[in-house]
């Protein structure tokens, strides 16, 4: 969030002040939806949308009225293929150059997304709205 100018009133004692709550941010009415469906291990050849060979009726359906990825780079790794899609970064300036379980603690591949690389969700989330992710994430690193 932000910091908003207050608009209450501080007095000397509670009873004198006035409290004040920011208008939280949410999305438009008619903001689209924005649905992420990562499958790792798979290429254009697996899902129904893009003429595979394995029956995705419910992913035909989805892509049918979304975005379908056809120019997608991938890194040939699941991990940092996923922080790209997630960051629009390059796995590299992700500190994801491997997956996390062999990162070496060198720039690049040090297995740690730098702040400033910030997700798709929390520019979601400054724009108003709810996110949520479930599956397997693989971006942290393993602590013993």
């Amino acid at each position: 969030m932000i910091d908003q100018e207050f608009h209450g009133h501080i007095g000397r004692t509670y009873d004198e002040s006035e409290a004040w709550w920011p208008e939280p941010t949410r999305a438009p009415e008619d903001a689209p939806n924005v649905l992420m469906i990562v499958l790792d291990d798979v290429g254009f050849g697996q899902i129904g949308c893009y003429g595979g060979l394995i029956d995705t009726p419910n992913i035909d359906r989805l892509a049918e009225n979304g975005l379908q990825y056809n120019n997608f780079h991938t890194t040939a790794l699941c991990a940092p293929t996923r922080s790209c899609l997630l960051t629009g970064r390059n796995h590299h300036s992700n500190g994801m150059g491997t997956i996390t379980e062999t990162s070496t603690g060198f720039p690049g591949y040090n297995g740690h997304i730098p702040h400033e690389n910030g997700f798709l969700s929390e520019m979601l989330v400054e724009e108003g709205y709810n996110t949520f992710a479930t599956g397997k994430w693989h971006l942290a690193l393993p602590r013993i």
